[in-house]
């Protein structure tokens, strides 16, 4: 499973082309992709007007949706965030502990475009895609 962060779904809906946004369009048909309820959330809320949202929503829920919250996943967030902050990698988004630590504790792959993952990558091996 590839869980696709909101930076690479930004630039694929804006037709942005990157690495990210060209690996995700080869492999949308291919690969077991997927998203979590904070993803979705986050996409939501940058679109522009309700017909453009519902649009959005419609294709970002042919992947499977995978909710991530709840006090076992804050806790073992906020536990990463203090372990990665003591090597001195401070973590800007609280939203971005949640995804990595997710897909950590899943073993997902996490397709990004976010340097905030870069720690959990190196210190706590989540597993990253790199087109």
């Amino acid at each position: 499973m590839v869980i696709v962060d909101t930076t690479v779904w930004v630039d694929y809906f804006q037709g942005i082309r990157n690495p990210e946004t060209d690996w995700l369009d080869a492999e949308l048909d291919r690969q077991r992709l997927g998203l979590t309820d904070i993803i979705l959330c986050e996409v939501l809320q940058g679109v522009r007007d309700e017909s453009s949202a519902n649009d959005v929503e419609r294709r970002l829920l042919k992947l499977e949706l995978f909710e991530a919250g709840g006090a076992d996943l804050a806790r073992e967030a906020a536990r990463n965030y203090r372990a990665l902050r003591s090597r001195g990698r401070t973590v800007r988004k609280t939203i971005d502990c949640l995804i990595a630590t997710f897909c950590i504790r899943e073993r997902y792959s996490l397709l990004h475009r976010d340097r905030d993952f870069d720690p959990f990558e190196q210190f706590l091996d989540l597993s990253v895609i790199h087109p």
